[in-house]
């Protein structure tokens, strides 16, 4: 009896074992540091709360970056399971089933510490001149509001130089995304600065399990209910504080 009990035990850790190679889920993402980056640890702040919730629910993953346009496509066609940071989009809904939201991008302006510019509504700030990196998208009411003195600039990191050096009196970014920049900045820059308390938008950011996995439900409920337990259990908290936010 005790060899049946034995072989039967065999069996099951060997079917255990089948399951979840089967369940290990092709993750993807594109370059967007913080949060998706395959030269920070873990793969970025969103990779690593991402990769914890789902392993919490079961799956082992793996990650891969690629550029945005193929990691979309690749999820539509089933080459991949997860897309790690998606904004939700109604065309999206036909490559993928979305989460719940696990972490909120608020796009804030910066402005100098000495410059009394405050922000309700864009109409204030008509007559200030304002850096924004060249094909980015802030919000369909920025973006389309040519009253706005806006200056292209190549990169986040020039444009806060610029406010500081009250070349502009704004720039605007990702509040995540600004202040892993300014944490790279001279202390010059980093202190010369500040954000303004009202955001100009707000995006809950997903992930987008694709259709073609016959467990995107599963995969869905589970990982919404782990992010929820996360934030019970002070272990999201903590993915913050360790990513630097």
């Amino acid at each position: 009896m005790p060899r049946l009990h034995r072989a039967f035990a065999l069996i099951g850790l060997l079917l255990l074992t089948q399951s979840a190679a089967a369940e290990k889920l092709r993750l993807v993402a594109d370059a967007w540091p913080p949060f998706t980056d395959a030269t920070l640890v873990n793969g970025g702040l969103a990779t690593d709360i991402v990769s914890t919730a789902l392993a919490r629910a079961g799956y082992a993953s793996d990650f891969e970056q690629v550029p945005w346009a193929r990691a979309l496509l690749g999820v539509g066609e089933g080459r991949y399971d997860v897309l790690v940071n998606a904004w939700y989009t109604e065309d999206r809904t036909k490559l993928g089933q979305f989460s719940g939201e696990y972490l909120l991008n608020r796009v804030r302006f910066i402005r100098r510490k000495d410059t009394p510019i405050e922000f309700n509504n864009l109409q204030q700030l008509h007559t200030y001149p304002i850096a924004v990196v060249r094909g980015y998208a802030y919000s369909p009411a920025f973006d389309e509001d040519e009253s706005l003195q806006k200056i292209p600039v190549h990169s986040f990191a020039m444009a806060v130089r610029m406010v500081a050096a009250d070349r502009v009196k704004l720039t605007l970014e990702d509040e995540y995304v600004a202040r892993y920049y300014l944490a790279r900045e001279s202390a010059k820059v980093r202190n010369a600065v500040e954000f303004l308390p009202k955001p100009l938008s707000e995006n809950s950011l997903h992930i987008l399990v694709s259709l073609k996995n016959p467990e995107h439900e599963r995969i869905v409920a589970g990982f919404d209910r782990e992010i929820a337990a996360m934030k019970v259990d002070g272990s999201y908290q903590r993915l913050l504080k360790q990513h630097g936010m």
